[in-house]
């Protein structure tokens, strides 16, 4: 810029900086809330999982704990110099960001996977007339010598694992 348009337009330098930070923040922003997010989007349980989006989610999972922090802290960094020149509307759009950030960078670091699934406390059995499950329903099947178990496949696939006692045998159920 030459100096006679910036002894003219003395805020337009730092009109221009303030840009870049916006545009700093919002990519710093969105970095560490997709790092979260589209892990937690593509690893969904009961859902096709293709293998190309579960090795980028799981990748991304993965790196995200360094990611979301690095992240914030480059957010907090820009939220100190933008908060001075920001307007009210301004300021709520930051705080609001830096929160969902903070709560992004909180959620990357703890397995929220584990709290879809709720262990089975004490399996409960029926005899099959008594059995209400859809015909088609698949099974997973247990004998030990002459003691059986069926456990519905669809039960399994949310609880994940079944500690069980099978004639006398413990066994772990999984799925």
């Amino acid at each position: 810029m030459s100096p006679l348009i910036e002894s003219a337009h003395p805020g337009l330098n730092r009109y221009q900086s303030s840009r870049w930070l916006w545009i700093l923040f919002f990519v710093s922003a969105l970095t560490a809330i997709g790092m979260f997010l589209v892990p937690a989007f593509i690893i969904r349980p009961f859902r096709h999982q293709a293998p190309r989006e579960l090795l980028l989610a799981m990748s991304l999972r993965q790196r995200a704990p360094l990611f979301t922090l690095v992240s914030a802290l480059a957010g907090f960094i820009m939220t100190c110099a933008l908060w001075r020149i920001s307007s009210r509307w301004g300021k709520a759009v930051i705080a609001l960001a830096m929160l969902i950030v903070t709560f992004s960078a909180v959620m990357a670091r703890l397995n929220y996977f584990e709290w879809m699934f709720h262990p089975i406390a004490g399996p409960q059995f029926l005899v099959q007339s008594e059995s209400k499950l859809d015909p088609k329903e698949m099974i997973m099947a247990v004998r030990v010598a002459e003691d059986a178990r069926a456990y519905p496949i669809g039960q399994m696939a949310y609880h994940h694992v079944l500690n069980d006692v099978v004639g006398g045998v413990p066994i772990a159920v999984t799925y």
